[in-house]
């Protein structure tokens, strides 16, 4: 065959390739074109999404078609099922977690963070009552001020663990549609969003459902953008811990020291405030600030590097806690608040 008859051949083929893309894009397959062969990957379509479909119609007044043609964009990421799956790290005592955060680069950065945003930050303490040091300090754990905020596609992380991740299932399908939801509210492209691995998202750092329910326009541009915009994010960021019951002027910790052998009951309460600051002085729990009989409380110890501390979170610091539920993350956040507020002060 010449050269000639080559060429007719591989345009026909291109062109039967071309119209079978297009066929069955149509009928319901996203395709490309891989070395010449047709690649199909729609991972979330048919049966699989049917009853979530059949909910976002009911519940939410959604088109079906449009949220088949969402889903049927969504990829499955193995990286992320590998991730959650993954055995929980050795957790780290005190001594090593606390360096991971207090450092000289985020205390630095984060007293810049809060010079080039100092009104939105002096407005969101004097409207929700949580210190301007603090929302920095949640901004700088979570995400290194907007450095660190995620590179999975939302809408990714949501489908995989909400289809192909059984023990946590129901959560983040309940985020997918609130997700969803968000997106139509805010008029933005749900496959453009970006957060982490779980579906976490911007500056603070929200699931779906607590940027529904807590997320401000604090710009007042008729937008919420908590990716993009540190105002809305200092806002949202205040709001939350406004709405979990952050208390305006009242101190987070207070260092303790024990004795007897009572003492180690006062540890099993949890994260929790249940008890009081008269009990747990009864079990051998001595605070070294003033601490009303009443305060509500909860002890825990952390292994630092001179020895064991021992402290007593109070309601703030319970607060701290519901954004993250781990002892270390709130202390992590409450000192850094402190160093942040220090180096600020100094300058």
């Amino acid at each position: 065959m010449d050269r000639t008859g080559l060429i007719r051949v591989d345009s026909l083929i291109r062109l039967r390739l071309g119209w079978l893309t297009r066929a069955l894009c149509g009928a319901g397959f996203i395709g490309i074109l891989v070395n010449g062969q047709a690649v199909f990957a729609a991972d979330y379509e048919g049966e699989k999404i049917a009853e979530f479909v059949e909910e976002m119609k009911r519940d939410y007044g959604f088109a079906g078609e449009q949220v088949v043609e969402l889903l049927k964009q969504a990829e499955r990421k193995q990286v992320i099922l590998d991730a959650i799956s993954r055995p929980a790290e050795r957790v780290k005592p005190w001594k090593e977690y606390r360096p991971i955060f207090i450092t000289d680069s985020r205390i630095a950065q984060g007293v810049d963070f809060w010079r080039q945003n100092e009104a939105a930050l002096s407005r969101a303490e004097a409207e929700y009552g949580v210190p301007a040091e603090v929302i920095v300090a949640i901004i700088g754990v979570e995400t290194f001020y907007g450095r660190n905020t995620g590179n999975y596609r939302v809408i990714d992380a949501l489908a995989t663990l909400g289809f192909d991740y059984p023990p946590r299932q129901p959560f983040f399908r309940q985020q997918l549609r609130e997700f969803l939801v968000l997106a139509r509210e805010e008029q933005v492209d749900p496959l453009t969003l970006k957060g982490s691995y779980a579906g976490a998202m911007g500056l603070p750092q929200f699931m779906p459902s607590s940027f529904r329910a807590y997320a401000v326009d604090f710009d007042g541009d008729g937008h919420i953008d908590i990716w993009n915009n540190p105002v809305d994010a200092i806002g949202s960021a205040a709001n939350y811990f406004k709405q979990h019951g952050w208390t305006a002027g009242e101190p987070v910790v207070a260092r303790a020291a024990i004795s007897g052998d009572a003492y180690e009951q006062g540890l099993t309460v949890g994260l929790e405030p249940v008890m009081n600051a008269a009990q747990m002085r009864d079990l051998g729990w001595q605070s070294e600030a003033q601490i009303s009989d009443d305060t509500a409380v909860t002890a825990f110890r952390l292994e630092g590097a001179e020895g064991d501390e021992f402290w007593l979170g109070l309601p703030n610091f319970y607060v701290i806690t519901r954004y993250n539920r781990s002892v270390m993350y709130a202390m992590a956040v409450h000192q850094l608040s402190e160093e942040l507020a220090q180096a600020r002060g100094e300058q």
